[in-house]
């Protein structure tokens, strides 16, 4: 029990920390990330993840360890999609590269609150309801069965709910302000088209998480193990966005191999009565399902005439409307 506590502590009071020290030391002046350093935060990230797993491995046992390692792959490769949307996002809106770092920051520490959230009900459910666990199996196989049959599609980001609702009752100014996501004039407050990308990157997140926590919980339903690999997750996926903006329609087999992933997680959730899959088999076949995705993209580029519109052209901006 005090392991349990002490572990809970040291977790969080890294997160705060490193949080802390990214956008107060390493990050205070808002800069154009490049590729090199977008590669070194990448490796820190991943290493840190690594090196925890050995504390969990130290303090929990072998298997915990497993566990940890498999849902933080998991997620990391979900994760993947994101950076796609993070792309088109950003692209829409026109948001300078100078902006991007400090709008994924906010958004990734929201997605993290919203996660542990999504976390604790979900095992909540699953601890109450046991039955629950075979809804969200049938979901992750319904899920990976249209994602490797949808085709590619332009997103709207101006068709987002939320900011539908936000932009009737929030003035809205149509230029960004010094990376600020709200100004004053006259007295009156304002958002920044900043704030505008923020929340659609907020809400984008909700969805993903939809996807991504059901996933995690067919590895184990310990919340200790499945929030932090998410978290270690989220908290690479800023270096990562940067590291492979330029690089992630490469890897066009990788958006199958993930439909591929949620559909083996949904079965493996859907038979765990019947036969629980070890750990480190799940570990492996989600690492060798990503590992056949990259090398299939590689040795198969996809040519210009199978790249989708989306990829290749900007959508015409709409931006921010300005109220009052």
């Amino acid at each position: 029990m005090e392991n349990e506590v002490l572990l809970w502590v040291l977790f969080n009071v890294l997160v705060v920390t490193l949080l802390v020290l990214d956008l107060g030391v390493f990050h205070r002046k808002a800069h154009v990330v490049q590729i090199k350093e977008a590669l070194l935060w990448s490796v820190f990230w991943v290493s840190l993840a690594l090196l925890f797993s050995f504390l969990v491995y130290r303090m929990r046992g072998q298997n915990a360890a497993l566990e940890f390692l498999a849902g933080y792959l998991i997620e990391e490769s979900l994760s993947v999609d994101n950076l796609f949307v993070f792309l088109l996002i950003f692209t829409y809106f026109r948001v300078p590269p100078l902006y991007q770092h400090r709008i994924l920051f906010w958004g990734i520490l929201g997605a993290v609150v919203m996660r542990a959230i999504f976390i604790f009900a979900g095992v909540a459910l699953i601890h109450h309801f046991h039955w629950v666990i075979y809804l969200f199996g049938a979901f992750l196989v319904l899920t990976g069965v249209k994602m490797a049959f949808q085709k590619d599609e332009k997103m709207d980001p101006n068709n987002n709910p939320v900011l539908k609702v936000f932009r009737k009752w929030m003035p809205m100014t149509d230029r960004i302000e010094g990376g600020r996501f709200f100004i004053k004039i006259d007295g009156k407050r304002y958002a920044t088209p900043l704030f505008v990308v923020l929340l659609v990157v907020e809400t984008t997140d909700v969805i993903f998480a939809v996807d991504s926590i059901p996933a995690i919980l067919s590895i184990t339903v310990d919340p200790f193990i499945v929030y932090t690999s998410n978290v270690f997750a989220i908290l690479g996926l800023r270096a990562l966005y940067f590291a492979l903006a330029g690089m992630m329609r490469l890897f066009h087999y990788l958006h199958q191999g993930l439909s591929f992933i949620l559909t083996f997680v949904g079965v493996k959730m859907l038979i765990s009565d019947v036969y629980k899959i070890p750990v480190g088999i799940a570990l492996g076949v989600v690492a060798g399902i990503l590992v056949v995705s990259v090398i299939a993209s590689l040795l198969r580029p996809r040519s210009m005439e199978e790249t989708p519109a989306a990829a290749n052209s900007v959508m015409p901006l709409k931006g921010p409307e300005k109220n009052g």
